[in-house]
């Protein structure tokens, strides 16, 4: 029983579709579970669908779904012919027809709740799969389609919905029989509630439902396919000669996309990682080329890959309150709590801190709240290079060559992750880039 997600631009249209269901066709001795996201660009049409309904721009929002339609139509002619064509075509109208009252209704309303825009959104993977498979079926394949608003029961946070594994597992374990040459086609991104409303995962939800699915069946792996070959050294548009990372940990991988690496994210592949499930991010463009395949543990130690984030604030606080006082982190914490502004690194000495922010939605707010604590200091344009390896500190050089190698670009925040995997530097914004050169020069060339 193998797993395979494939992201928006590796189903972007009838030649992409086909490459996804030839590499689906090679593991059809066993058991193939393909998840798709919409076709690329598709869930920014709905987005902007869902604007212009907001709006009472009527005139925009048809005239947007009336475009997917002839994209999605256009598609199915492209590769089907007789019946299949025949039953697509009507199964897509069906949808569009549907798509389409929603839309009216929400214009007229001008008004889109949660609820109201998990529905709409829902639609891009429900187009998508309708077209991988009636194309399967075109090929001569065994082939089921899934609706995973029946498959994957969520809770009721709309936009942000969270499965409900219980029923989730049992929903799939009913509906999947393990059997050589079977295809089962699924959504990603999209569930339901108990109550049947449709649901959306959220941020990298066709990689959660990915590893949903296979965590429910026991699978032997998760492939995620998507636009290149795997978790890279580095970002490739800053270093030309960044290089596939073959193996890496879990908590490798989810340190590198907490901290700017976009290609896995770590709570999307949280059910792999309780069922110790191998996850693999694979490039669609180039089926047999090198990957990234993502495990409880990989081999060696060492410095993996390196990633940068930027638009950082820099916070410090600093207080003699601090000195041989307990509390005093707590009181600077809750701050951020009741605020709900999540913090990214932090050091400490005996009168400081200092922490980064993504979020400054409420800076104004806790730079007050904190100035109740002691004298409070922003800076802002600041970036983060995150580090990640395997008992980076066990190598007593290697703290020497990073900063050898940055000598003269100034470090305002250095961190070390509990575990050893990380090691951040808090930088100028507009030095980022050339750090990382340095720094991939420094390690990998």
């Amino acid at each position: 029983m193998i797993v395979m997600k494939f992201g928006g631009t590796s189903v972007q249209n009838a030649h992409f579709m086909d490459k996804a269901l030839d590499i689906a066709q090679v593991r059809l001795s066993g058991t193939v579970v393909l998840v798709s996201s919409a076709m690329s660009k598709i869930t920014d049409s709905l987005i902007a669908i869902t604007n212009a309904a907001e709006a009472g721009d009527e005139e925009t929002a048809m005239s947007l779904v009336e475009a997917m339609q002839e994209r999605h139509i256009s598609t199915a002619r492209d590769f089907l012919t007789g019946e299949n064509l025949e039953e697509c075509e009507k199964s897509l109208i069906t949808r569009f027809t549907r798509l389409s009252s929603l839309v009216k209704g929400l214009t007229l309303l001008r008004e889109c709740s949660d609820r109201s825009r998990d529905a709409l959104m829902a639609f891009g993977e429900l187009f998508s799969t309708t077209l991988l498979y009636y194309r399967a079926l075109e090929r001569g394949m065994d082939a089921i389609f899934l609706d995973s608003r029946q498959m994957v029961i969520t809770d009721g946070n709309f936009t942000e919905a969270y499965p409900i594994f219980e029923l989730t597992n049992k929903r799939i374990r009913e509906a999947v029989e393990v059997k050589p040459g079977r295809l089962y086609i699924a959504q990603g991104f999209i569930g339901s509630t108990e109550e049947g409303a449709t649901t959306t995962l959220g941020r990298g939800g066709s990689d959660f439902t990915a590893t949903i699915y296979g965590a429910a069946l026991d699978a032997e792996e998760v492939q995620i396919w998507t636009d290149v070959n795997g978790i890279m050294t580095t970002d490739p548009r800053i270093v030309k000669n960044a290089i596939t990372v073959p193996r890496i940990t879990y908590d490798e991988a989810a340190e590198l996309a907490y901290f700017g690496a976009k290609v896995v994210h770590p709570s999307t592949i949280r059910p792999a990682v309780l069922e110790k499930i191998p996850v693999s991010v694979r490039n669609t463009a180039d089926a047999a080329g090198i990957c990234t395949t993502i495990t409880e543990e990989a081999p060696g130690e060492g410095i993996r890959a390196i990633a940068g984030k930027k638009n950082i604030t820099l916070i410090n606080v600093t207080s003699s309150k601090m000195l041989n006082a307990y509390g005093f982190l707590s009181a600077i914490f809750r701050v951020f709590e009741h605020h709900e502004t999540s913090v990214d690194l932090v050091a400490t000495s005996e009168v400081t801190v200092s922490m980064t922010i993504e979020n400054t939605d409420s800076i104004d707010m806790i730079v007050k709240d904190l100035e109740a604590l002691g004298d409070v200091k922003v800076e802002t344009d600041k970036a983060i290079i995150c580090l990640v390896g395997l008992n980076l500190w066990r190598d007593s050089a290697f703290t020497a060559r990073v900063f050898s190698s940055i000598q003269d670009i100034p470090v305002r925040m250095i961190s070390l992750g509990s575990s050893d995997i990380n090691l951040s530097l808090v930088v100028p914004q507009d030095m980022i880039e050339e750090s990382i050169l340095r720094l991939h020069g420094e390690f990998f060339s």
